[in-house]
């Protein structure tokens, strides 16, 4: 994946193009790292032995590791006006956990260019839509709207 860097003018005939990331292991050790940086240490992240007993048979991972984890999803690609001098996360309009990710599999990520408006003094505003996949399944475990303010 590669990525892509417009003039403004150009992005905006994108709206609508997708990419997919690389596809990323969520292993236990990941989950844990993540409950410690967070003091979420609920049960059905950290605790094989109990989360077998639980609803999804396995520790999964918690949401926002992987609503955390769209930036290294979508490191390698995406979309960029030209000029930029800095990107800035700008924030959400929607998330969605709709599916736990087991420990032990394997995620990719859709991104799909919804937006693209120009801004006040050389401010654009991008609107990526990601859509996380487990590895095997055909439901989306997260959707998220993100929004990406670029300094040109």
């Amino acid at each position: 994946m590669e990525m892509t860097m417009l003039p403004v003018e150009e992005l905006k005939k994108c709206i609508g193009e997708e990419k997919k990331s690389d596809w990323l292991e969520i292993t236990q050790e990941r989950i844990n790292l993540f409950a410690d940086c967070t003091d979420d240490h609920q049960f059905l992240h950290v605790d094989p032995e109990a989360a077998r007993k639980g609803p999804f048979g396995r520790t999964i991972a918690h949401g926002f590791l992987s609503l955390s984890l769209l930036t290294r999803l979508s490191a390698s690609g995406t979309w960029v006006p030209s000029g930029t001098k800095a990107a800035i996360n700008y924030g959400f309009n929607k998330v969605r956990f709709m599916n736990p990710v087991p420990s032990g599999s394997k995620i990719q990520d859709t991104m799909k260019l919804t937006g693209v408006e120009e801004k006040e003094k050389g401010k654009v505003l991008l609107t990526v839509t990601h859509t996380v996949r487990t590895e095997g399944s055909d439901r989306p475990a997260l959707v998220a709207e993100w929004l990406y303010l670029f300094l040109t």
